[in-house]
Parts: structure tokens; sequence; C-alpha cells
């Protein structure tokens, strides 16, 4: 039996006290709406209505019922929005990775705009590479992340991808940033610093590939985790790192020069596990693309890619979105 619908039947007759009224507001024929008290009435085992008069009145168990028939209703309402918003997403606890160089800023704006969409989501955001992003999500322990690309996708669903243009951080002092852009081979003999290849194996493999196809073999590669470390390699000489140029803002010190030819890219965006998806992973997926968007100058005519063509972490834009070799 549903009970509910019967309810719902009875608090419409109740209130009308005539079943064609009733029967009218319900968008239903008098007979089923008729049957459908008498059903409950037997469930019941009383007469919600005395039928006895001309007017149909309510007896003593209907008026005590339709009160809590009315509690019964709300709370029906009410478990049914709460499982709307979280099936669109709009309420819960998201799990969601970000990788440690994210600014400060960037983050602000990513938490604003979830707020301003889902007020009653709960984010609770982590500081990760992304191999652990991967490794997470593949283990339930995160529901969406933001990741540098390629990346084994897996069992992983990708959001809106964010390009990233690359160039060389240099000492201000270095002969090198007087120019306007630099060729790689021109950083031949060099060290290169760049994040451990164990944070993102896709992207290390490529930058060095990309470096070497363009004549420009680091004299030894040197590791760096945070910013400041970087900073610090970087203004001791001797060597460089390929980074976005947002980077270079938190340091006087430093001078950012584009690639000559076409730029370097890093590729960003939003993932989830594909089967049983956080309900709120790709509203995170969308508002990420959008905030890294307006946080970065566009790499190309258009600052988000669809998730569907090739995407590798770093290419040349004149190769037709090819890996290097």
């Amino acid at each position: 039996m549903d009970l509910l619908r019967h309810l719902r039947h009875f608090a419409v007759v109740a209130r009308e006290l005539h079943f064609g009224r009733a029967a009218e507001e319900l968008g239903m024929a008098q007979p089923p709406l008729s049957q459908s008290i008498q059903r409950l009435e037997r469930e019941l085992q009383v007469e919600l209505f005395d039928r006895s008069r001309r007017q149909v009145r309510l007896t003593t168990a209907g008026q005590l019922l339709l009160g809590e028939a009315d509690e019964l209703l709300a709370a029906e309402q009410r478990l049914r929005n709460l499982i709307r918003q979280v099936r669109q997403g709009a309420l819960g606890v998201l799990r969601a990775g970000v990788p440690p160089e994210t600014p400060a800023v960037t983050l602000r704006a990513l938490l604003d705009r979830l707020g301003t969409e889902a007020p009653g989501l709960d984010v609770d955001l982590h500081e990760l590479t992304s191999t652990e992003q991967v490794r997470m999500l593949a283990e339930g322990r995160l529901d969406a992340g933001l990741l540098h690309r390629p990346v084994d996708e897996a069992g992983l669903r990708f959001g809106p991808a964010v390009d990233v243009p690359l160039g060389v951080l240099l000492p201000r002092a270095s002969p090198l940033a007087r120019a306007r852009q630099v060729d790689l081979a021109e950083l031949a003999g060099l060290d290169l610093i760049t994040a451990p290849p164990a944070t993102a194996p896709g992207w290390h493999e490529h930058l060095l590939a990309v470096c070497r196809r363009h004549g420009f073999t680091p004299g030894r590669i040197r590791h760096a985790r945070n910013p400041e470390f970087l900073f610090g390699l970087v203004l001791a000489g001797g060597a460089v790192a390929i980074e976005p140029e947002a980077l270079a803002r938190r340091e006087p010190r430093i001078a950012w020069r584009p690639v000559a030819g076409e730029p370097l890219v890093k590729r960003t965006s939003a993932a989830w596990p594909d089967r049983s998806p956080h309900p709120a992973a790709p509203m995170f997926g969308q508002l990420a693309a959008e905030v890294l968007a307006l946080a970065e100058p566009p790499a190309g005519p258009a600052a988000i890619a669809p998730a569907a063509r090739p995407w590798p972490v770093l290419f040349e834009a004149g190769q037709g979105g090819k890996l290097p070799s």
C-alpha cells in the first residue's frame, strides 16, 4: 500500500469536504479517489469521514489523522528536497585535491564560486600532487582532483582543460633576461629545476622530451617542491625553470621570458572517478576551469579546451597537438 499517496488524497478531501472538488484538485476521477479513501480506512480500521449526512464531515479519527498526515507529507517533501539537492551536488561533503603550487588567490576564487553555486556543499580541500590525487581517486578517498596532465586516465572522467603558457624563469641579471623571448637551445649547459618526477611522471617525461627536441639537454635535473626553494636555485645561477608566468610574479628578482616559437603549455583539468561519481564533481570541474582560465593568460584562441581533444601536458601548438618524441 502506498500510504503517502493515500494520505495525500485524504488531506485534500479533508480540506475540501467534497469528493468532487477534491478529485478535480487532484486531477483524477471521483471513483478512484473514493476507492483510495476507503482503502486507507480499511488499512487503519477506522472511518475517517461521516458520510451519513448530505455534507461530508471528518470523524474524530479523521480530525486527528489530518494533523499527523500534514506532518508526514511535509516531512516527505523535505526529504525529497534534501535528496534532490544531494543529487544535484548542492549538499554533502566534496573531498577535492588541488596541486601544492596552487596560488592562494586561485583557491579563494574557487571556494567563493563553489560557495555561490552550492552554499550547502562542504568542500574539503587537500593539497596533493597529481600522482597522489590519482591514487586517492582510485582508492575512493577523494571525490575530485585538479590534475596536471597527462595522467593515467583509466577509470577517470575529466572536466574542461585549461592551457597555461610556459616560459623560462631566469635571474633578472642574466643576459638571457634582456631578450623578449628565449630559445630553448640557448639554455644548453644550464641545469633544469622541476618538480620531482614522482609528483607528476607524465609532466616530467614530456618536459624533458620537449627540451631535448629543441636543443636543451640540461646539465643536471634539480628538484624543487616549493616555489621558495625553486627561486633560491634560480637566483643562485646556473639553473633555470620552465613554469607559468604567474609563478615569477611572486619574486621580483626573477624574470619570465616566453620560449621562442610556439609556446609550451601546461594543461590542467579536474578529474573524478568514472563510476559512482560524486554529484558535485562535474560542477567542481567546470568552476575550476573557469577560475584557472581567468587566473592565467590564455595559451591560444580558446583558454578552455574541450576535454576530448589530445591532452599532453606539454606540446607545441604548431605540431597539431602531438606529443614530442
